[in-house]
């Protein structure tokens, strides 16, 4: 739709402007303002009537059209007062050729018309710029797909023939043609034109992969999860168009005011020909101030005022990953006094996380956290991974193990160097009878306080007993008995303590809102303990903790209650409620359905350091906006008396030849304004205070 609007607007603006041209060089006015002359010629005095004729039948009858729904509800607007101004001015002009004037409008008719044109194309083509990013994913579906058989073979079929559940091969390089879960294969695949992460994601079996992205070197086998109108690329275009449909409140600011201007312009032409007539009397000086009131209330600036920095703030967002479903919402965003952040996932990483290491004298906490990875090597569970990650984070390289086991509800075991060790958690300790060395002791107590969980690294004797080798018991707690160590207790030489990782980003992204006067809200399903943690961490002044998922929306209600416009940021599946009763509701990922019907911005990339950017550009374009209004309208406030004669009495009389020259300026100086939004620094910078640690921390 904007781009069939943009290439009408610009045909009509191209083709106008080179008709005005012969009207420009032909009038009377500009010549004498510039000093040229163009040669005369029998008929060169119908150049400008037909030519103005020609540019108002091919450039002004679009707005003639626009303006009907106005005057049809009675509700006139900017197209209304631009039909007015380039009626009044054409019928005026075609007048004064009959009967000879002082003056005829043909030239500020045309450059009326012509500007009005490239306002217009401006508009559309700077919305279409904004979707067009988007626009594009559509491209990157294939037509066809691998789909596998129920026999192991391939075949190529229509992408649209795809069901959720059929399994489709992704070769290396090919798009990934709907959303699915990896069952089969690893590869990398590059997601930068969705999430804007510009390094390709590793894919394992189990991950989720999205329509539209480019499989790397490996091959995938993926189960379709989502086709059509379900799949991320869909939400994501459904968004644009509800951006693109819903209306700036700034904007119905600006037609409201559109409208005003319609019935003052009147008033004041009215005004106009009472006080000539009763001053002097009805003559061609009275029509020709009525005239010159009317054509100078119309609203170049006014009609670019607001559309243009729409348009550049809709481009902004789109390019810097944040979808704009609201513009109101948009706008709103400056006056935020409260954003309120889900915890798990937005402010936290989501998953366990090693955070604090202790050992006891002698051992070294790298030697410790290398040799819990090893035994872990072989689990699966959520604790073992975060061993695995906090080592090679470390750069550590584990030792060699051998016979892994798995000690149900207790742990693992391995053997090191000939010798078992265990890692496991007070269960374990309990089980082997083992006693926690003071130090490790008080380690424990502090991480309870904090609520984290702390697990044990356990050395046993290098002997085993040789009951374990009797075969009279097959039960895995009998077998770790034996085991048990026959000189002496095991000993725990480490203790480390598990938390869910705060996010390096959150740090600044707290200090940055802060900065900005915005107060910082936390709303958690965690205990009190762990929210306390991560709040005092992180610097939030509110928390809200123990709150299940249908009980958010009334955490927001208690902010709201106090008077308070706020902003609810989270993943747009548990925190739909909350999204929903948010004055801004904003989901952090990549456009589920929940997030399009819950959320009035999206952003694309899972980072909160969007959040104070969205506040910034929100700000930033409300400012523009202003800016643009007292142009635009000072313009009007300054020209219509001034053509009305109140001066006239001091010998000062605007003539219509400068007002359109002011009303060009007028215009020009908004353009300029509103480009001027394109400069605005988005980045988040360091501020003083917090300094946020080089890798993800644990609340302390």
């Amino acid at each position: 739709m904007h781009e069939g609007h943009e290439q009408m607007f610009r045909r009509r603006f191209f083709v106008s402007t080179l008709l005005s041209i012969p009207v420009l060089l032909y009038s009377e006015t500009l010549q004498s303002w510039l000093g040229f002359s163009v040669p005369a010629f029998p008929g060169s005095e119908w150049i400008n009537p037909v030519f103005a004729v020609i540019v108002f039948a091919y450039g002004g009858v679009p707005f003639l059209r626009m303006a009907a729904p106005e005057l049809e509800d009675r509700s006139p607007g900017m197209m209304t007062l631009i039909s007015m101004a380039i009626t009044v001015a054409f019928v005026y002009s075609l007048a004064s050729v009959v009967f000879p004037t002082q003056s005829a409008f043909f030239w500020e008719l045309v450059t009326l018309i012509d500007i009005m044109l490239l306002g217009h194309w401006i508009e559309m083509r700077s919305v279409r710029r904004a979707s067009s990013a988007l626009d594009e994913l559509a491209k990157l579906l294939p037509d066809t797909a691998e789909r596998i058989t129920e026999d192991g073979e391939t075949e190529e079929v229509p992408v649209s023939d795809l069901s959720e559940g059929d399994l489709a091969l992704v070769r290396p390089g090919a798009n990934v043609p709907a959303d699915g879960v990896v069952e089969e294969g690893d590869s990398d695949v590059n997601e930068s034109m969705i999430t804007g992460e510009s390094k390709p994601v590793s894919k394992d079996p189990g991950d989720e992969v999205i329509g539209g992205t480019i499989n790397g070197d490996g091959s995938l086998r993926v189960r379709i999860s989502a086709t059509g109108e379900e799949t991320t690329l869909a939400g994501i275009m459904r968004l644009v168009e509800e951006a693109q449909q819903s209306e700036s409140r700034t904007q119905m600011l600006a037609d409201r005011a559109a409208g005003w201007l319609f019935y003052v312009a009147l008033a004041a032409a009215v005004v106009t020909a009472v006080a000539w007539t009763v001053a002097a009397q009805f003559d061609v000086t009275v029509i020709e101030r009525v005239v010159t009131v009317l054509v100078i209330a119309c609203p170049h600036a006014l009609g670019l005022a607001i559309p243009l920095v729409v348009a550049i703030n809709t481009s902004l967002a789109a390019r810097n990953g944040m979808l704009i479903r609201d513009r109101i919402a948009m706008e709103r965003a400056r006056d935020l006094d409260t954003i309120v952040f889900d915890k798990t996932g937005t402010l936290t990483a989501g998953e366990q996380g090693v955070v604090d290491v202790a050992t006891v004298d002698r051992v070294d906490e790298d030697e410790a956290l290398a040799l819990a990875a090893a035994v872990e090597s072989d689990s699966e569970h959520m604790i073992a991974q975060a061993m695995r990650e906090a080592a090679a984070d470390r750069g550590l390289k584990p030792p060699n193990v051998s016979d892994f086991e798995a000690l149900k509800g207790r742990g693992v075991r391995a053997t090191v160097d000939g010798g078992a060790v265990y890692v496991g958690g007070p269960n374990l300790l309990s089980h082997l009878e083992a006693e926690v060395p003071p130090e490790l002791a008080a380690f424990a107590d502090r991480a309870g306080e904090n609520a984290r969980t702390v697990v044990y690294l356990v050395r046993g004797d290098d002997r085993r007993d040789d009951s374990s080798d009797s075969g009279n018991s097959s039960d895995a707690g009998e077998q770790v008995d034996a085991e048990r160590v026959t000189n002496g207790q095991a000993t725990p030489i480490a203790a480390f303590a598990l938390a869910d990782v705060i996010r390096e980003e959150s740090y600044r992204v707290v200090d940055a809102l802060h900065d900005l006067g915005i107060e910082v809200a936390m709303l958690t399903g965690d205990s009190e303990d762990v929210a306390a943690a991560v709040a005092d961490e992180l610097g939030i002044e509110t928390v809200f903790a123990e709150v299940l998922p249908e009980d958010k929306d009334e955490k927001v209600t208690e902010l709201q209650d106090q008077d308070k416009l706020v902003a609810m940021v989270g993943d747009g599946v548990n925190d739909a409620p909350a999204l929903t009763r948010a004055d801004v509701g904003i989901a952090i990922g990549s456009g589920t359905d929940v997030a399009v019907q819950s959320a009035d911005i999206v952003l694309v990339q899972n980072n909160p350091m969007d959040v104070p950017r969205l506040v910034k550009l929100s700000r930033a374009s409300y400012r523009k906006m202003q800016e643009n209004l007292v142009w635009a309208a000072g313009y009007n406030v300054f020209a219509i008396p001034l053509a009305a004669g109140v001066l006239a009495p001091v010998g000062i009389l605007l003539s219509p030849a400068v007002g359109a020259l002011l009303m060009s300026l007028s215009t020009v100086i908004v353009a300029i304004n509103a480009q001027l939004l394109r400069r605005v620094d988005l980045s988040i910078p360091q501020l003083s205070g917090l300094s946020p640690p080089q890798k993800a921390q644990p609340a302390r």
